[in-house]
């Protein structure tokens, strides 16, 4: 009998508990943001933003998402997610993911957003198990030798945890990421860390590799969330926005000066215009979602984010920014 080959889900859950993994998030988890991670402060696993997995299968649609599955080796181990109700077109999409050289594929089966579940995608699988275990079966036909994972949320509109993952844990995914909240709570109330136990005790049972997100606002923090839950890992959505030194062990944000936040915003607008905006593939508007993270919480913020959010590109950003920083004699 030939022995199943580990994935590296498992070999950084046997390593390191928690190990920490970069969240995929529309406009925010592109190219440029996660190359200001590699450089600051490295996730242990980075996902890409989610792509349609219809798009990416259509003939019309694949140059456009193919630019933004656009990875560098420095992100490894990098998962590309997808999302879709078609197991056909799931199958094909993973397949091709394998095919870029991703090191794993990720289903979403929590996205709240309206025209995802229209789709009957995203968090809408909640409500049609069967389906969405043709899904996975799906992706794992196409991505071969790839790990597949599932991220989804602990329910649609209650938590429905008892019935809605053990469907998911039936077919046996490598890796299950939980985000601790239903599609209807949204961001709007606390993560529900209370049911991790509960959740982590599911997984376990079936031998799959368990992560939990929401609320986690830093590596201790995150650190005391598995000890308590017994959690593998820890996925960060919102934390990273304006602090590519999340990841980093040496650099707490706190004792960042602004005179250095500030260089490493202009080299992030910098690195997006030259290979993004320049480029088509995202227009300027998305950086500016990154100046307000990082141009925050100190005296004379909110009129310098004012300033910013008129720029049109890189280079008047940072001619605002290092104006700010000599009129204020920052240092």
């Amino acid at each position: 009998m030939i022995k199943k080959q580990e994935s590296f889900w498992q070999k950084l859950a046997a390593k390191k508990k928690p190990f920490f993994v970069l969240a995929p998030m529309a406009d925010v988890t592109d190219f440029a943001q996660r190359q200001m991670l590699a450089k600051y402060g490295k996730p242990d696993v980075t996902y890409t933003e989610f792509v349609s997995a219809d798009g990416l299968v259509s003939e019309k649609g694949r140059q456009v998402f193919l630019k933004e599955l656009h990875f560098g080796e420095n992100e490894r181990p990098i998962v590309a997610q997808i999302f879709g109700s078609k197991p056909e077109t799931i199958k094909k999409a993973a397949a091709l993911i394998a095919e870029l050289g991703f090191d794993g594929v990720d289903i979403n089966m929590g996205c709240p957003d309206k025209a995802v579940i229209k789709q009957g995608s995203g968090s809408a699988l909640i409500k049609n198990p069967q389906l969405a275990r043709e899904i996975i079966r799906a992706a794992k036909e196409g991505a071969g030798r790839l790990p597949v994972s599932v991220k989804t949320r602990i329910g649609f509109g209650k938590n429905e945890i008892q019935t809605w993952l053990p469907e998911i844990l039936a077919e046996n995914p490598a890796a299950l990421i939980v985000h601790l909240r239903t599609k209807k709570e949204m961001s709007q109330v606390a993560a529900h860390w209370e049911l991790a136990p509960e959740i982590v005790a599911m997984a376990k049972a079936k031998g799959v590799v368990i992560l939990g997100n929401g609320d986690v606002t830093s590596l201790a923090d995150g650190r005391e969330r598995a000890t308590d839950s017994g959690m593998d890992g820890i996925m960060i959505g919102r934390g990273i926005f304006g602090n590519p030194w999340f990841f980093n062990e040496k650099k707490d944000i706190k004792n960042i000066s602004l005179a250095e936040k500030f260089r490493v915003a202009i080299e992030h607008a910098n690195f997006f215009e030259k290979e993004l905006s320049s480029k088509g593939i995202k227009g300027y508007h998305v950086m500016k979602k990154h100046f307000k993270a990082y141009v925050s919480e100190f005296e004379g913020a909110k009129e310098l984010r004012a300033k910013l959010m008129e720029t049109e590109n890189a280079g008047q950003a940072e001619k605002i920014l290092k104006d700010y920083l000599k009129e204020n004699i920052v240092v």
